[in-house]
């Protein structure tokens, strides 16, 4: 069993797994293609992704791979607590540049869906944090494409408190979403 919840952008989803515990601690299916199939969601998933940041306010993203390399993630938390954000960058969708976030963590035990079409980043609001992730597509640096965290015609509301984020040398240079290239159309994402 799951729940599924669509996000102020539809296409993008909360899903929580069920969790059985007692004394011992819990048990879950973290992830069921079946069960995911019965929700709506069949997708062909190739590779699983950690990542471990020390601090809290590190900031990954914000991130996209292009076609034909383009990919769906699903998201979760390991350990500690995430900020984690879609931008659609669907050319024609009637949400272009708009973002939705949702807060993961290992205590809410909740997932986000990711779409192919979206950029895709996240904070983090704990010291180590690790996050989980499934990717529809590998990992390709030749189409490996990124968009600045703060770019102002976004206007995402990182919760940093004034102080700077830390980010990769790849993300700090990140173009905005005017400047990038973004091959993704709302028709065929929407197929």
């Amino acid at each position: 069993m799951l729940d599924v919840r669509q996000l102020d952008i539809p296409e993008v989803l909360e899903i929580k797994p069920r969790k059985f515990g007692d004394d011992r601690g819990f048990f879950s299916e973290t992830f069921n293609r079946d069960r995911l199939r019965d929700n709506g969601i069949d997708l062909d998933w190739m590779q699983d992704n950690q990542s471990y940041s020390a601090e809290a306010g590190t900031l990954r993203g914000l991130h996209y791979q292009e076609p034909p390399f383009a990919q769906d993630k699903l998201v979760r938390v390991l350990r500690g607590r995430i900020l984690d954000v879609a931008v659609d960058i669907r050319n024609g969708s009637p949400s272009f540049g708009q973002w939705v976030s949702l807060e993961l963590s290992a205590d809410l035990f909740n997932q986000i869906l990711v779409p192919k079409g979206f950029a895709h980043g996240f904070l983090t609001l704990e010291p180590d944090t690790e996050v989980f992730y499934k990717v529809t597509a590998r990992y390709s640096g030749e189409h490996d494409r990124s968009i600045r965290f703060d770019d102002p015609a976004i206007g995402i509301d990182w919760p940093l408190g004034g102080r700077q984020p830390v980010l990769s040398a790849k993300d700090a240079a990140a173009p905005t979403l005017e400047e990038a290239e973004t091959p993704f159309t709302f028709e065929e994402a929407s197929r």
